[in-house]
C-alpha cells in the first residue's frame, strides 16, 4: 500500500487517510483496535461513543465498511445465541495495512490497556464483550 504521494494512487491514499482520520471515524477505528478481540458489536461501539448518536455511529461504521477499511463479521447461524450479538466489526487486511503504514496503530497496546481500565461499563456491554465471536484475523 506504500505509494508515491505525487502519483494518482498516492492522491487516493491521501484522500483515504483524510477520510479515516475524521474525528468520529477515527474514534471508531480506535475502538475496534482497542477491543479485546478487535471485533466489537455495534452496541459496544455506540456505548464507547456516548457523545455521538447511535444513528451517527452506524452511519460512520457503514462508511468505513464501504471504504474497505472495516468489515462486518457475522457468527454462523448455528453459533448464534439469543440475547447476544452476532454481528461484529473488525479491520480489513487493507485497513490494518493502511493504519500500520501510516503509523496510526503505534499505540495499539496502550489503547488496549486503556480499554481494560474502563470500569463503568453497563452490564449489557460486559455481556456483549464476552459474547462468542467468529474467527477473525488481526
Amino acid at each position: 500500500m506504500s505509494t508515491d504521494v505525487g502519483s494518482p494512487a498516492g492522491a487516493k491514499t491521501r484522500e483515504l487517510l483524510h477520510f479515516i482520520t475524521q474525528e468520529t471515524r477515527f474514534a471508531l477505528l480506535t475502538n475496534i483496535v482497542q477491543h479485546p478481540e478487535q471485533l466489537p458489536s455495534m452496541y459496544e461501539l455506540e456505548q464507547l461513543n456516548p457523545s455521538v448518536s447511535e444513528a451517527t455511529v452506524y452511519k460512520h461504521v457503514q462508511k468505513l465498511v464501504d471504504a474497505g477499511v472495516v468489515k462486518a463479521v457475522a457468527l454462523p447461524d448455528d453459533e448464534r445465541q439469543q440475547g447476544y450479538p452476532w454481528k461484529f466489526y473488525g479491520l480489513t487486511e487493507d485497513g490494518r495495512e493502511l493504519l500500520e503504514t501510516h503509523n496510526l496503530l503505534a499505540a495499539e497496546e496502550t489503547l488496549q490497556r486503556i480499554y481494560e481500565t474502563i470500569s463503568d461499563k453497563p452490564e449489557k456491554m460486559v455481556k456483549y464483550e464476552n459474547a462468542p465471536r467468529p474467527a477473525h484475523e488481526r
